[in-house]
């Protein structure tokens, strides 16, 4: 565990975090690895697209979170986007949720030149890693985007304010 110079942790009079949650975002499991022994996923809210040719995803994560070692070390990964029955799984990936067996035993996966991608996703992208800096606690990890499936998603999975948004709301 690596200790912070400043205070991680929430505190009801954190002004910044509280913004933060005020900003409703779409939840994205990002996922990287290339076999069994070393892959990592992640949930990431904090992230957006970028237009252009090509495209981009820029995310901000964990600098201790053994995504963001196996993202940076192979240069390659998988972004999701999950959908309302995936509240579970996201828990899971984020560290707040046990799973027995570990993460990966929560669901089916299949395997692409970029990393293990969430089979019943329908809205993904492979991504390769073009530049990473440090902002305030987290790493800001920009990716061009190589492959991109866009399929229905008649309920995204949304997060605001410490929580999980139900469909509709």
């Amino acid at each position: 565990m690596t200790i912070h110079p400043g205070h991680p942790f929430p505190t009801p009079d954190d002004p910044v975090r509280r913004l933060r949650g005020r900003i409703g975002a779409t939840v994205s499991l990002w996922t990287a690895g290339t076999s069994d022994d070393d892959r990592a996923g992640l949930t990431v809210s904090s992230w957006l697209v970028a237009g252009g040719e090509p495209g981009r995803v820029l995310g901000l994560l964990d600098p201790d979170a053994d995504l963001t070692d196996v993202l940076l070390g192979t240069g390659r990964g998988v972004v999701q986007v999950l959908g309302w029955p995936d509240r579970d799984l996201a828990d899971v990936f984020a560290g707040t949720a046990p799973a027995p067996g570990g993460p990966w035993r929560t669901t089916g996966w299949e395997w692409t030149d970029h990393g293990p991608r969430l089979a019943h996703a329908t809205t993904w992208a492979t991504v390769e890693v073009e530049q990473d800096v440090e902002v305030g606690w987290s790493r800001l990890v920009t990716c061009v985007l190589r492959e991109v499936e866009v399929g229905d998603d008649d309920a995204p999975l949304v997060h605001r304010r410490g929580r999980y948004l139900p469909p509709g709301d």
